[in-house]
């Protein structure tokens, strides 16, 4: 063994298996008195990253983590080595590449030798701690459609769009829209597949459901899914639901959910500020009525405008594309639990965000021929 990769190891064996402040400080001192470790240190590195990916994290998990547990250094860091590691790593699909196009960036320079040391240990404690999930397939196996990439492309605009107008209106105008493409590019897909069937599968893909108010956030994520024929289950813990679903519609998940959480957002802010103008002090509890009544309504209208989407003819196909998911969904997660929404206490806080789901929540649509 050489005396860097020394000078690691007996860095790791003071800090990473001691959860103690003592051994932390043990194993950065090491590192800091001993620059030709840093190459050996980055190396180890990579190959925990490299583990979380067997363990079926993917480095859009790993930062959601990182930046839960540890500070923004812990972050640029791990985007670094996750940068790093993919240049070894086999492809993975477009999911796994626009996550790694998101990262954030590498870390900052100036830090004491020190104090750089401390963060590197306190990110592979967390990384070498990281527990096993459910595995993530390999994206879908079809061929690329550009005619699909226009209309979601076409879809982000629209919600870019109903995200940045002033006007609730116009919001609920434009997220009608991207709906109603969603649905209908839902209809396609599973027409398609049913006339000729490929080597199509459900997947599954994660999407970070983050405090404040995280139990509201997975209601409305649920509700998303369920109207656009997929299921998610969440990971309370880990700060994420994942879903279950055909991969264009897993797309359509992710585009929605994102918008109506940016659009309630927004709403809750300006219902806010109307109840301090009327001199009503509100508090974390009037925004989690608020997220709550929101993630309800929309539920239930996204509910009703799904089921006026489909034509009886279509029935059969999309019962069998359901059995699919939803086995796929049973197998990943055999034991499932429910949970009661907590802290939905604020009468006002439930009303506006009642309200609010009313302007943001798609009207209803007509029936596909």
């Amino acid at each position: 063994m050489t005396s860097s990769a020394s000078t690691v190891e007996r860095a790791f064996r003071a800090a990473l298996y001691d959860d103690t402040d003592t051994g932390l400080d043990t194993g950065a001192s090491l590192l800091a008195a001993d620059p030709a470790a840093d190459p050996e240190l980055a190396r180890r590195g990579e190959e925990f990253v490299a583990t979380a990916w067997r363990r079926g994290w993917a480095p859009a998990d790993v930062v959601r983590l990182v930046r839960r547990d540890l500070e923004q250094p812990h972050v640029r860091l791990a985007a670094a080595l996750i940068r790093a590691q993919s240049g070894a790593d086999r492809p993975r699909g477009r999911r796994w590449a626009a996550q790694l196009d998101e990262l954030p960036e590498g870390p900052a320079t100036g830090a004491d030798r020190f104090s750089h040391a401390t963060t590197v240990l306190e990110l592979y404690r967390l990384l070498l701690r990281l527990p096993s999930l459910e595995p993530l397939e390999e994206e879908t196996r079809r061929t690329h459609d550009p005619a699909a990439s226009r209309l979601l492309g076409r879809i982000r605009a629209l919600l870019a769009k109903a995200e940045a107008t002033g006007y609730p209106e116009e919001a609920e105008a434009l997220t009608a829209k991207a709906q109603e493409l969603m649905a209908r590019h839902s209809v396609d897909e599973a027409l398609l597949a049913a006339a000729a069937p490929a080597p199509d599968a459900p997947g599954a893909c994660r999407i970070g459901v983050e405090p404040p108010y995280e139990q509201a956030k997975a209601v409305l994520l649920d509700a998303v899914a369920t109207a656009n024929h997929c299921r998610a289950v969440w990971n309370e813990p880990l700060c994420f639901s994942t879903v279950v679903g055909f991969e264009g519609d897993l797309e359509a998940v992710e585009l929605l959910y994102t918008s109506l959480l940016v659009q309630a957002t927004h709403a809750m802010t300006k219902a806010e500020a109307g109840q301090r103008a009327a001199g009503r002090k509100r508090t974390k509890t009037f925004r989690q009525s608020f997220l709550a009544a929101y993630a309800h309504r929309v539920g239930a209208r996204l509910a009703t405008a799904a089921e006026s989407q489909v034509t009886q003819d279509l029935l059969p196909v999309l019962a069998t594309r359901e059995m699919a998911v939803t086995g796929r969904m049973e197998r990943m997660f055999p034991q499932t639990t429910t949970t009661r929404l907590r802290g939905v206490s604020d009468e006002a806080g439930w009303t506006e965000g009642a309200a609010a789901a009313d302007r943001a929540q798609v009207r209803a649509r007509p029936r596909l021929e």
